[in-house]
């Protein structure tokens, strides 16, 4: 027998099945690539679906580009425009991130449309949702998630008014002169839905606070 000529066609034999692995993992990947939609964010146990062998095509797709990481277990398919990649939006992310569409984002610098003296910007956003509590940073962004039984589909200037006086603590400017101007903002405001929003989603304080104006409110219109 003849050891040598075996051991010389070893190399090459070992080339050829590292050759046809190498295509193998690559027609995976690029399988798994035809599920990907730019613009959507995805969880790792998404793309469990549609490969067995996750970890790994995670990396290949992160080293060409393809996905971007945005925390742990959350990736990125941008999508692109002449300026390059466009960050996701951040209701996709926070959807992906609590695998739950009931939540509201919003921020403490919506306040400042009120007109009721708030000026200050934060660069942190608020997600009442049904699960999560704490700061997480998602995609560069920061978000402050906090479990809440009830808050409303969509925004509302009332809901606006009564989640600024629940979360007075939290602003920069000055609280007593920030009352003065809720004060005022809550003549001009519809009643019924004000109290609506006060009764539904307001605390003990906020309670405290919008009630007596409201009534007193009603009570000047009646005198008139």
């Amino acid at each position: 027998m003849n050891f040598t000529k075996i051991f010389l066609c070893l190399p090459t034999r070992y080339t050829t099945f590292t050759a046809l692995k190498g295509k193998a993992i690559m027609t995976k990947l690029n399988e798994l690539k035809k599920h990907l939609k730019r613009g959507k964010v995805y969880r790792r146990t998404e793309l469990t679906k549609w490969s067995k062998s996750v970890d790994r095509h995670l990396e290949m797709l992160l080293e060409d580009g393809t996905l971007q990481k945005l925390s742990q277990g959350l990736y990125y398919y941008p999508k692109e425009s002449a300026f390059g990649a466009i960050p996701p939006e951040e209701e996709a992310l926070v959807r992906s991130f609590l695998k739950d569409d009931r939540f509201l984002l919003t921020s403490l610098n919506l306040y400042n449309s009120l007109g009721v003296g708030t000026t200050q910007l934060y660069n942190i956003r608020t997600v009442y949702n049904h699960k999560r509590n704490g700061e997480f940073q998602l995609g560069g962004q920061k978000f402050s998630f906090h479990v809440k039984h009830h808050f409303p589909k969509k925004l509302t200037l009332e809901f606006l008014l009564v989640d600024l006086v629940n979360n007075l603590q939290k602003l920069a400017e000055d609280q007593e002169e920030v009352l003065k101007n809720v004060s005022s903002k809550v003549q001009t405001m519809d009643t019924k839905k004000l109290e609506d929003s006060v009764l539904e989603y307001g605390n003990a304080k906020a309670k405290k606070i919008l009630l007596p104006l409201m009534n007193r409110k009603e009570q000047l219109k009646h005198a008139s």
